[in-house]
């Protein structure tokens, strides 16, 4: 009776055990699937980032030449109707200028002058006179730009849209995937949100000061991915 006892209960285990791993396995069915959106949209904002650099035998000169085109620049920008908040300056600097001597032989160098620089970075909201602006600051002493990207005022509410599109077509993927295995889809398990980004033209420009800049403003193209796992239900059959 013992021996009978002993074997009925390790049968119990033994099919109990059986069943928790199928139950873990049908758990564990799922669809990982990777969900994507883009859109492409006008800007309607520029950055452009600029400045001034003067040379001068003192670094007294020097910085106060720099400062003095600057405060041009800035005036300028004002009377183009660009916001203070719109205006930040980005770099400050005032470098010694090394120039090799003749008098010695071994190469030596000395200073011959200061070399300075204040660069400005600036925010255009009216895209449509964006050469125009650009060349008043020319015309006032702007002689350095470090370049130009365009963007939109509410970068969220884009990336709202094409993060909603990037889960429906994670869902349309799945719902294929289910489809030709002949199962359910069941609901989702896991979302990672995976924020792509978008390209930005580059900028570049010719220090031409007689003729208009051109500026086509084109497209900007935002990007963004989803990686979404579901789980899968029972089998649809025939």
């Amino acid at each position: 009776m013992k021996v009978s006892h002993l074997f009925a209960a390790t049968l119990a285990v033994v099919m109990l055990g059986s069943f928790a791993g199928a139950g873990e396995t049908a758990k564990d069915r799922h669809i990982a699937v990777t969900g994507q959106a883009q859109i492409s949209v006008a800007p309607t904002l520029a950055t452009i980032v600029l400045g001034v650099s003067e040379e001068a035998e003192e670094a007294g000169l020097a910085m106060r030449a720099t400062s003095t085109k600057m405060v041009d620049v800035v005036d300028a920008l004002r009377d183009a109707g660009i916001a203070a908040e719109d205006m930040q300056t980005q770099q400050i600097s005032l470098n010694p200028v090394w120039t090799r001597d003749p008098r010695y032989d071994d190469g030596r160098s000395r200073i011959t002058g200061f070399a300075a620089s204040n660069t400005l970075s600036v925010r255009v909201r009216d895209l449509d006179r964006l050469g125009e602006i650009l060349d008043q600051v020319l015309m006032v002493g702007a002689n350095e730009f470090r370049g130009l990207n365009f963007g939109v005022s509410n970068p969220a509410a884009v990336q709202d849209q094409i993060r909603a599109a990037a889960v429906l077509d994670a869902r349309r993927k799945a719902q294929q995937l289910a489809d030709a295995a002949g199962v359910a889809l069941g609901p989702v398990r896991v979302i990672n949100d995976r924020d792509v980004g978008r390209g930005r033209p580059a900028f570049a420009m010719e220090m031409a000061r007689d003729v208009s800049v051109p500026i086509e403003a084109g497209e900007l193209t935002f990007e963004h991915s989803v990686s979404v796992v579901f789980d899968i239900g029972a089998e649809t059959g025939d």
